[in-house]
């Protein structure tokens, strides 16, 4: 924040005078219109004081993760390779680099219908009509007014005089006011500032809504796909136990096997059955929360059959600068709109140490029946020009400004806190994606080897040279290192679509996206913390 200083000089020893002129106006009929003009130029020549907001610097770092640590992201044996690209930009729709339009079409889904976006969407709205409602301290109060009364007495007002018997009567009333607080030291602008900040905010909140529901619908989708394909794999294996159980109780019936060849290879079967159930019941609470997601009960969701095949692993993967990360993260953005709410929440109270000025004014009329409303003779006005200055309020004002500083303070902590979180979780899901690609390339290795030796194993059986019970023993260690590659594999789809969310997921390139350079132009962050011996008085 930097301190605005474009006020004109006041002599805050001339008091303003604080009266009202309905009855002035015909010994000093200029009065009025001499105060009112002088306010009305005070006002106009007034200041907004408060500090100015202005945006932190972004990251200073040119990478994410030091030379020493970079991902290697291109995996030998066949397994497609991914490249990090600075220039290159997410797209608004980042979820179509996985190329499966069933996919596609869940996530427009899901934006369409989700609770959770559509509860974001009405905060904003909300936050929107309390910017108007601010803005509304602008423009001039008018209010219309009638009454009608029954009354014993005499009218005084009305020029009726007193006689023995004071009459009973009815009187009518009716008129319009209009008052008006000129912004003199931009309290209001100050008020109206936090406010749009904190719509701002509600925007970015938006943004991570919908960047949160799009990225949990990739996730649970590839996890569908994942667990399904490692089914498949399981399921092949308990297969090959199947068959193995069978030949070797025939082998221990004819004699050729002990018994304890035969609880071995009951003990593995079950033990490959049991892994079933954990994948299983994966998949049907990735479809709840699926069905959940797309705003549909759970009941009534019934999602494609994904399967990891269907899905195409991004060779690009456009991370950017960390200095973009700024400029890209909508928690970023909403954490810089609650910092910017804080500095003109310190306006706002530095404004409120400065005096205020009221103007007023009233016409009306009044008379016995509803019939004379309208005469001239019963014309009734008032002009109210007055100032309030703070004098003395036990150093509340003062206390109030320090809290609103220290508030201040606490919410740039949190940015920054903030901006080191989203570089850390891109630092350590592209290192993830480094490590995957070394997991996937030796699994793929160790899966090369498994079928080698399976079908080393088939030709065997085929010669003659061999058992049935090798074959079945190689059938199912083939089977277990599929399992543990389709593990990995999925790995690297699930790590590349985190990676995109915490880049920020492209969501700022929508054209219905808010704008989030639509704040300040940035300027050094030396002059963004308040210093609380520069901008506090410490009389008020």
């Amino acid at each position: 924040m930097e301190r605005t200083s474009k006020c004109l000089a006041i002599d805050h020893q001339t008091p303003l005078p604080v009266t009202t002129y309905s009855n002035l106006s015909r010994r000093h009929p200029a009065k009025p219109l001499r105060l009112t003009a002088f306010v009305l130029a005070t006002a106009l020549g007034g200041c907004t004081v408060g500090p100015n907001f202005v945006h932190p610097d972004p990251p200073q770092a040119a990478a994410y993760t030091s030379a020493a640590t970079a991902p290697h992201l291109q995996p030998d044996a066949g397994e497609p390779a991914q490249r990090v690209s600075v220039e290159q930009a997410i797209p608004a729709a980042w979820w179509q680099l996985f190329r499966s339009p069933p996919l596609d079409r869940l996530v427009r889904q899901a934006i369409a219908n989700s609770p959770t976006i559509a509860a974001a969407q009405a905060r904003l709205l909300q936050s929107q009509q309390v910017v108007a409602e601010a803005r509304g301290a602008y423009a001039p109060q008018i209010d219309a007014s009638a009454s009608a009364e029954r009354q014993k007495g005499p009218p005084f007002a009305l020029g009726i005089r007193p006689n023995h018997d004071l009459p009973t009567y009815s009187l009518y009333s009716a008129g319009a006011t209009a008052s008006f607080t000129p912004d003199v030291f931009g309290l209001t602008g100050r008020r109206v500032e936090q406010q749009q900040a904190l719509a701002q905010n509600q925007a970015y909140q938006l943004a991570a809504a919908q960047l949160a529901v799009t990225g949990n619908v990739v996730h649970q989708t590839l996890t569908i796909a994942a667990a399904r394909q490692q089914i498949a794999a399981l399921d092949a294996t308990v297969a090959a136990d199947e068959k193995t159980l069978a030949l070797v109780r025939q082998k221990y019936t004819d004699g050729k096997l002990a018994r304890d060849d035969v609880l071995t290879v009951r003990a593995q079967l079950a033990n490959d059955r049991a892994l079933l159930p954990p994948m299983r019941q994966e998949v049907a609470v990735a479809q709840d929360a699926l069905a959940i997601l797309v705003g549909v009960a759970p009941a009534s969701f019934s999602p494609p059959d994904f399967d990891l095949a269907d899905f195409t692993l991004p060779a690009e993967l456009p991370v950017g600068l960390p200095s973009a990360l700024a400029e890209r993260r909508p928690d970023i953005l909403a954490a810089e709109a609650r910092l910017h709410a804080a500095s003109a929440a310190v306006g706002v109270a530095d404004a409120q140490m400065y005096p205020s000025f009221t103007l007023s004014a009233s016409v009306g009329t009044a008379a016995l029946a509803t019939s004379s409303l309208g005469g001239g003779s019963n014309l009734v006005w008032t002009l109210f020009g007055g100032i309030t200055a703070p004098i003395f309020h036990g150093g509340a004002l003062t206390a109030q400004k320090r809290a609103a500083i220290d508030q201040f303070h606490a919410e740039l902590a949190l940015y920054r806190q903030t901006v080191l979180t989203g570089l850390g979780q891109v630092a350590d899901l592209l290192r993830s994606l480094g490590h995957d690609a070394e997991r996937v390339q030796a699994e793929r290795q160790a899966l090369d080897a498994t079928d080698d030796s399976l079908h080393l194993a088939q030709r065997r059986y085929a010669l003659g040279k061999t058992g049935r019970l090798p074959l079945l023993d190689a059938e199912r260690r083939d089977q277990q290192q599929r399992v543990s590659y389709v593990q990995v594999r999925a790995q690297r789809y699930l790590d590349s679509a985190q990676l995109f969310v915490a880049l920020g997921g492209g969501w700022w390139r929508d054209a219905g996206a808010p704008d989030q350079r639509a704040n300040p132009t940035r300027q050094p962050s030396s002059s963004a913390v308040p210093d609380r011996r520069r901008t506090l008085e410490p009389n008020q």
